[in-house]
């Protein structure tokens, strides 16, 4: 039987509803652990937005996500399309960002980081992960958002 967490990640209102305190300008009732991605969708052209828990924060500047579900995220495959974005993080409001997707070397040492900040949160989103994707923790990919102009 599915865990709360996992039935969660695949529910979309549950999901979906933080976008609307991040368009509200209230991002910064989350404290920098959630943030916004704006982003282009790779067919549609259209703005998506999705809200995602960060991972590294190696400087004010720089933001660190994961895609929990693999490369068949939308938001990823969109960032791969057109690396060109926006981020809501903290006090922090629509800024223009630049993604760049990690090697493996990178994201194995922002594991290790985050293991070691968040030994709990790792346990139970790793946990999460797999029992969502039936993939480990250390398979995820991850990307750098750099807002800096």
């Amino acid at each position: 039987m599915p865990s709360a967490g996992a039935k969660l990640l695949r529910t979309r209102w549950f999901v979906r509803s933080p976008i609307w305190v991040f368009r509200a300008r209230l991002g910064f009732l989350f404290g920098g652990r959630l943030m916004m991605l704006e982003h282009v969708g790779r067919t549609s052209g259209q703005v998506r937005y999705v809200v995602l828990e960060t991972v590294d924060r190696p400087d004010a500047d720089t933001v660190v996500i994961a895609s929990g579900f693999g490369a068949t995220s939308q938001w990823y495959r969109n960032l791969l399309a057109e690396p060109r974005c926006r981020v809501s993080v903290g006090w922090r409001y629509r800024e223009t960002a630049i993604a760049r997707m990690l090697d493996i070397e990178e994201t194995a040492a922002v594991l290790a980081g985050y293991q070691v900040r968040h030994p709990k949160a790792y346990q139970e989103l790793g946990g999460i992960i797999e029992e969502a994707t039936g993939r480990g923790i250390d398979t995820v990919p991850m990307v750098e958002l750099s807002m800096r102009a």
